[in-house]
């Protein structure tokens, strides 16, 4: 079959808008993790989301500027009224994660970071379910790519909450 034809689709353009500020606020949280925690794997787990995350707004910005699509600046779930993406901390929690130190802000980031991962999951079933979605090969990989490592994560993520 060829599928050089296939196209994307408008919920494809809004999963990758939607998850360039996905991504921003994972990096906003990666960024408190070296003033607020001693522990080395904690701070492992920000460099992996930081060079990932980074990499990933880089990609999704390329593919909208290459289809034609609006490109949401990284930051825009901060402004007044703008709508959260499915697990995405509120201004109070990102708050209350940067006001923490040491053992509760780790209980904190992992937490956090564990619904963050499980909203970005379902931003992927989302795009999945949407009729001719997720077809297009870039977009396929990616979301498919997406997926697997928030699982990944997640599971490490519950691990290191259990001390394990």
């Amino acid at each position: 079959m060829d599928l050089s034809r296939v196209q994307h689709t408008t919920a494809d353009a809004r999963f990758m808008q939607g998850m360039i500020g996905h991504h921003a606020q994972a990096l906003e949280m990666a960024a408190l993790l070296p003033s607020r925690t001693d522990r080395e794997d904690m701070k492992l787990l920000a460099k992996r989301l930081e060079v990932s995350q980074a990499d990933e707004i880089g990609m999704m910005r390329e593919w909208l500027q290459l289809r034609g699509r609006d490109v949401p600046d990284a930051h825009a779930h901060h402004a007044h009224g703008a709508a959260l993406m499915p697990g995405m901390l509120t201004p109070e929690e990102m708050t209350r994660l940067a006001d923490a130190k040491g053992a509760e802000f780790d209980r904190l980031f992992l937490e956090g970071m564990i619904k963050h991962h499980e909203g970005a999951l379902t931003m992927v079933q989302e795009l999945f379910s949407s009729p001719g979605a997720g077809q297009e090969a870039d977009i396929y990989a990616f979301a498919s790519d997406v997926d697997a490592d928030q699982r990944m994560e997640i599971d490490r993520m519950r691990a290191m909450l259990s001390g394990r």
